[in-house]
């Protein structure tokens, strides 16, 4: 009995999933205000991971640089 309710949920989902999957094409056409939104939505973000990176590459460094400093003060000691 709980393999044939399993057999009809899995079949349940994947026609839903099927459906799902038909009906997406129908979203693709945004307006033109919608989309120099997000097209300037993604301008700023990848202008702030620009300014990220010289923080990220200097957070980084100095992590090294303190764990190098630990293994030779621990060896010197």
């Amino acid at each position: 009995m709980k393999k044939i309710l399993l057999t009809k949920v899995s079949l349940i989902i994947a026609s839903l999933l099927a459906l799902m999957s038909f009906s997406i094409p129908s979203y693709a056409a945004l307006n033109a205000g919608v989309s120099a939104g997000f097209t300037g939505l993604q301008t700023d973000a990848l202008a702030l991971v620009d300014l990220a990176w010289p923080v990220v590459i200097a957070v980084t460094v100095a992590f090294i640089i303190i764990g190098l400093f630990k293994k030779v003060a621990n060896k010197a000691v």
